[in-house]
């Protein structure tokens, strides 16, 4: 089965909230991209202040959208380039269907 859609989650810190709204407009689909707060949780301490590790977690933004493949690489070229050493978490799933009802 080969796959013409992926799904991208994107997270990131509170602070490249902006900066990734304004990175993905540019590769906004048909069907946009949703955005909403999550906690992550991560059992290295790296960046964490003090109470993110007391309660273990830390707020971050999630980012997702559907992407057709021939804009896929292209998208994460440009992540790279333009959040290099930010800490962005990234992951890319084939979608098998989705559509609107």
């Amino acid at each position: 089965m080969t796959h013409e859609t992926f799904l991208v989650t994107i997270n990131v810190s509170l602070a490249l909230e902006e900066a990734m709204v304004d990175c993905l407009l540019t590769f906004e689909s048909a069907q946009g991209f949703s955005s909403f707060p999550v906690n992550a949780h991560d059992h290295r301490n790296r960046g964490l202040s003090v109470a993110e590790q007391v309660t273990g977690r830390q707020r971050k933004m999630r980012f997702q959208m559907y992407i057709g493949k021939e804009q896929l690489a292209e998208l994460v070229d440009k992540l790279k380039a333009e959040f290099s050493g930010t800490g962005l978490h990234y992951w890319i799933v084939p979608v098998l269907e989705h559509g609107e009802i």
